[in-house]
């Protein structure tokens, strides 16, 4: 698994481990920690470098590894507009790393964490998978190469993957499995919270009811239980009508409704600084989950209270608790 100590990974490597599966994780630690994998073996290795080819390699022949699941990759949209460049050569070029050991190892299986950031600014609603894809940001263009990277790879040497869209991941599957880092929005507001600043609003004048930013939120253990889907799916061998599916709820919750909710779980009464747009924000993706729930049997069991309720619970049984008086 790559990427496998990171904030999803983590999800996914518990719930293979609780069914007996084995799992070899390779991480390069940025964003995650080795004591998130529990026993699962652990390779210490950034796959963006082109060096890494050959352990990649020797550990898929060496643990005998049949599939894997791909999470490794940088996200933060603004990052990506300010560094182009290396976005490219982090996300596809480690991706690429990673697919040339497996067609040199015999490893035909394969699970892509994509993103709902290939869409861009779709002119729908809520988004099915099969609309034009113009992404606004060299995030989402990175994840959308990966897409047709493994569709060139099927048809040159047999690969059967599936990439999953996601859309906004939130919450915890389980309190020492909380998201480590700070990008994602539920996080930064507890981040802000704890350093006894205010938390931001990126942007109050997008085309939406309240003038912020409208997502589809989407659990963090419904989506590694996505993937165990998909994997088994790929396992199977049946033939595949689709390879890609978005994971979402078809809802969506905007920015402030989102802090609204945090503050209503935490107790807190903190005030809010509304500050400019972030670059390659577009106002709302929501994602038509039909597909997935009909192939795969899978749909969200966790809604917006839910997860922020277990994101809130996970954040105050770590290093850094709030203090709620």
């Amino acid at each position: 698994m790559i990427g496998g100590a990171g904030y999803i990974g983590a999800h996914v490597v518990r719930l293979l481990q609780e069914r007996g599966d084995d799992v070899v994780v390779v991480d390069d630690l940025s964003y995650g920690t080795a004591d998130r994998v529990g026993d699962a073996k652990l390779v210490v290795l950034d796959v963006a470098d082109t060096s890494s080819r050959e352990t990649l390699l020797n550990t898929m022949v060496d643990d005998d590894v049949t599939a894997v699941i791909h999470f490794a990759a940088r996200k933060q949209v603004g990052e990506s507009v300010e560094r182009p460049a290396w976005y490219y050569q982090q996300n596809v070029g480690g991706l690429a790393n990673v697919m040339l050991a497996m067609e040199n190892a015999g490893v035909k299986q394969m699970i892509f964490s994509s993103s709902a950031a290939v869409y861009g600014m779709p002119p729908v609603e809520v988004v099915e998978e099969d609309i034009e894809k113009h992404p606004i940001n060299p995030y989402g263009e990175t994840k959308l190469i990966g897409e047709w990277m493994m569709a060139n790879c099927e048809r040159a040497w047999g690969l059967r993957w599936v990439g999953l869209r996601y859309f906004n991941v939130a919450g915890s599957g389980w309190d020492e499995l909380g998201d480590p880092a700070t990008l994602n929005l539920i996080p930064m507001v507890f981040d802000r919270l704890a350093r006894q600043e205010n938390p931001k609003i990126f942007g109050t004048d997008y085309p939406t009811p309240d003038g912020t930013c409208i997502r589809d939120y989407i659990d963090v253990l419904d989506l590694a239980k996505a993937h165990v889907a998909a994997l088994d799916k790929i396992a199977s061998g049946e033939e595949m009508a689709y390879h890609v599916y978005n994971v979402g709820t078809g809802k969506g919750t905007s920015v402030r409704e989102i802090i609204e909710t945090i503050r209503d779980v935490s107790g807190i009464d903190f005030t809010i600084d509304e500050v400019d747009r972030r670059a390659g924000d577009p106002p709302q993706l929501i994602g038509d989950a039909s597909r997935i729930t009909e192939d795969l049997d899978w749909h969200a069991a966790r809604g917006v209270r839910e997860i922020v309720e277990s994101a809130w619970s996970a954040w105050q049984a770590g290093p850094r608790r709030i203090n709620t008086k």
